[in-house]
């Protein structure tokens, strides 16, 4: 993380993509060559029903696999007719995740040795199921932590993960939210002793 402070005290934290951050003499000079640098990074994107899995050079798509599979949506019926219905779109959702597996295997794994990270993206629970396949073990120690927030994985939501993979995020902190901020902790904490006493 790079600290910016301004004169009156405020702060942006810049979070950089793809750390750590090789340091040098210029802070600056450092965040932008990091955040300019061109990588190979692997993408999987999954959610109920779809799948992407893809490779991009910088923000140039280079190998990619999209697909959809039927799952069907809740029933509110109730009794034996729900229990087969919950039966069958529990197995549709497992070769859906198969399937989201496959695309993986076939786009990720020839690269695995080249990429630099593996961003995920979607539903958490069903990228654990479809991470889980045992193909894609060589993926793991790649794969980011954050994970990305996008919607049904069609093609064109594909091709706009690069801004959100490759962004720097900063949160500014205002000196004066900060102040009044520490001056409630003093307060509270001068509170409890007094309570205490």
């Amino acid at each position: 993380m790079v600290v910016l402070v301004a004169p009156d005290g405020s702060r942006a934290e810049c979070s950089v993509p793809f750390p750590p951050l090789k340091w040098a003499s210029d802070p600056l000079d450092v965040l932008v060559t990091h955040a300019e640098q061109e990588r190979r990074v692997g993408v999987v994107l999954v959610r109920l029903g779809g799948h992407a899995a893809a490779v991009f050079e910088g923000e140039r798509l280079v190998r990619s696999a999209v697909g959809r599979r039927h799952v069907q949506g809740r029933s509110a019926a109730g009794g034996w007719s729900q229990q087969r219905f919950a039966r069958r779109r529990a197995s549709q959702g497992r070769m859906a995740f198969a399937a989201a597996a496959d695309a993986c295997a076939d786009v990720l794994l020839p690269v695995a040795g080249t990429l630099a990270a593996v961003v995920t993206g979607g539903d958490r629970r069903a990228l654990d199921q479809v991470l889980a396949d045992p193909r894609l073990v060589a993926l793991l120690p790649l794969v980011s932590g954050r994970v990305l927030d996008v919607p049904d994985p069609r093609r064109a939501v594909l091709e706009q993960t690069p801004r959100q993979f490759r962004a720097v995020r900063i949160r500014v902190v205002d000196s004066a939210v900060d102040s009044a901020a520490a001056s409630a902790t003093d307060s509270d904490t001068d509170s409890s002793d007094t309570d205490s006493g």
